[in-house]
């Protein structure tokens, strides 16, 4: 288990060596890595400009909350390894978020689990976004696709 809330920028490279490093069952692993985008749909048709987003975690309980995530992911696939990094603070458009990468000796669970890990995490995990833009900052609310891709889950139980 390796779940990490942190400022500093990660090297994906070296996080997924780590992830598989010594165990040679590992047949795949899936990864996301999601990035800050410089347009932000807002309130309007057309998106506006993002210079910058500031995120801001709940320490302690954000961590409980990724264990409790992964854990349910463990209960539902055969892992052999899973990693969870996300950021936090101000980052510009470009810079990375999160990491999650999910190994295991075949890719289906490799890949459910991993697409399971950010439905849940972008719904449960306590963490608010806050974007500039040209006409000032203002806090992200949480999408309705954001719930809807997360409940497919629960119908999915195991």
């Amino acid at each position: 288990m390796a779940i990490r809330v942190q400022a500093e920028d990660f090297d994906v490279g070296a996080e997924l060596a780590a992830l598989t490093d010594g165990n040679p069952s590992i047949g795949g692993v899936a990864s996301f890595v999601g990035l800050v985008r410089d347009m932000s749909k807002g309130d309007g048709a057309g998106g506006d400009s993002v210079s910058a987003m500031t995120l801001e975690h709940y320490p302690g309980m954000t961590e409980r909350q990724l264990a409790a995530i992964e854990a349910e992911a463990r209960a539902r696939w055969p892992l052999d390894g899973v990693l969870i990094i996300h950021r936090h603070g101000r980052l510009l458009p470009g810079d990375r978020i999160v990491l999650a990468a999910c190994a295991s000796a075949h890719r289906a669970a490799a890949f459910e689990a991993c697409w399971f890990l950010m439905d849940w995490l972008k719904t449960k995990a306590p963490f608010w976004k806050q974007e500039e833009t040209p006409a000032g900052a203002r806090w992200v609310a949480a999408k309705e696709e954001d719930d809807q891709a997360a409940e497919r889950w629960y119908k999915r139980a195991p």
